[in-house]
């Protein structure tokens, strides 16, 4: 073959110290890069950190009645306050307890990095209602350091306010209508005919400017519901609330075919991952998330966002403490497709009198103002929450039955 070596260009031959200068250069860019690389990897893990130097460093438990209050303390010497409710307060305390343990010496406002940091730290109870509940409590309180760490009400926090007012019930101008009993699983026309007298003297207190719901509150069966849907239509309810057990979409969804009153839920669904169904298949008008049982105020204000692009307005539930309800309003205040809220801060069987403090005052409309701050804007006697811990506490499984002796599905 022939050879073609002598048309090649001649490489240029290196001498020894040129050899040493490339291989010096090299060195030093690989010095340089890897400098550059270590330094991004450690401005990565400070970057939310860099800035503040505060960190949780204890906690506070406090059960009281049907609810545990919740302290997370700084080292900065800001304190926030959230509440355990809606489950067995002899384990919600405790949970809380250990949960601590995944926050403890962190930036309490890396909020979202705590909330997931708990949601997944255990694959097999990720998501349970006790949990969730346990985890609400803490969320709230991270909240509560956030705005007074920095000196604005939460929802100044979460984008500030799109609205001026917020619309509560129960008001001379809004009432809702409770069952009034747990039925069999077929309605009588006497059922039928108390539920309706009630509706229409709620109707006739408000008048034709004001709102009137009924609370089915899971007790009420889906074929008893959909015979006192048409006999309500007069009286034009704002909307029919949990008007099955929830647990099966196609409750919803049947209800929903044969109901044209709108429709409420979601005071007993846990998280985004609970309420998408609803929003799916389109069996919802109205969505009721309840702030300390949905995982806090991080996790209901997502859920407002995904009602938001089903265009699904909130009404929500709420049956707390002062630091539940400011937690709640706090989020309503902040997100655009707003209903009304529910609100009872006189309910001592909710919010034990004198021991948490939040101003608010009605207007002639049946609105308030927004919640206050700084955080939530709520002010707890924790000396005499302390007192009342110290009382003989109990706890009681609700429970109910069917005249039969059967389990109600309450």
């Amino acid at each position: 073959m022939p050879d073609h070596s002598a048309n090649r260009p001649e490489s240029p031959r290196l001498g020894r110290r040129d050899l040493f200068h490339s291989l010096g250069a090299a060195a030093a860019g690989f010095a340089i890069a890897n400098h550059a690389v270590a330094a991004q990897d450690a401005a990565g893990a400070q970057v939310v950190d860099r800035s503040s130097s505060i960190r949780i460093t204890g906690l506070k438990t406090y059960w009281v009645g049907p609810v545990v209050y919740v302290k997370i303390e700084t080292n900065h010497g800001i304190a926030g306050w959230g509440d355990v409710k809606g489950t067995d307060p002899r384990v919600g305390k405790v949970l809380v307890e250990s949960l601590f343990e995944l926050i403890d010496g962190e930036n309490p406002t890396r909020i979202e990095h705590l909330w997931q940091k708990m949601f997944r730290a255990h694959r097999d109870i990720r998501g349970g209602a006790i949990l969730i509940h346990a985890m609400a409590a803490i969320d709230i309180a991270l909240w509560d350091i956030a705005g007074k760490l920095w000196n604005t009400p939460v929802y100044r926090l979460l984008g500030g306010p799109t609205r001026d007012r917020i619309r509560v019930y129960h008001t001379p101008q809004a009432q809702k209508v409770p069952p009034h009993g747990i039925y069999e699983h077929s309605g009588t026309p006497a059922d039928i005919d108390r539920m309706v007298k009630a509706i229409k003297a709620a109707r006739e207190k408000v008048g034709p400017t004001g709102a009137v719901m009924f609370d089915a509150h899971s007790a009420v069966p889906p074929a008893t519901l959909i015979q006192l849907a048409a006999a309500i239509q007069p009286y034009d309810v704002l909307f029919i609330e949990e008007p099955g057990v929830p647990g099966n979409i196609e409750i919803f969804k049947r209800l929903k075919e044969k109901i044209d009153i709108p429709l409420a839920t979601g005071e007993r669904d846990r998280t985004i991952y609970e309420v998408i169904p609803y929003l799916h298949e389109r069996c919802i008008d109205v969505l009721q998330p309840d702030c300390c049982h949905t995982g806090g105020i991080s996790q209901m204000r997502k859920i407002a966002i995904l009602a938001e692009s089903y265009y699904v307005p909130l009404a929500p539930h709420c049956t707390a403490t002062f630091l539940g309800i400011a937690a709640s309003l706090h989020v309503a205040a902040s997100i655009p497709l707003l209903l009304i809220h529910e609100f009872y801060p006189q309910n001592a069987g909710f919010n034990l009198p004198g021991v948490t403090r939040m101003e608010f005052a009605y207007d002639a409309d049946g609105y308030i103002g927004l919640p206050p701050g700084p955080g939530l804007g709520v002010e707890v006697d924790e000396p005499r929450l302390a007192e009342e811990s110290k009382k003989p506490q109990k706890y009681k499984w609700p429970g109910a039955t069917l005249k039969d002796g059967s389990v109600a599905d309450y």
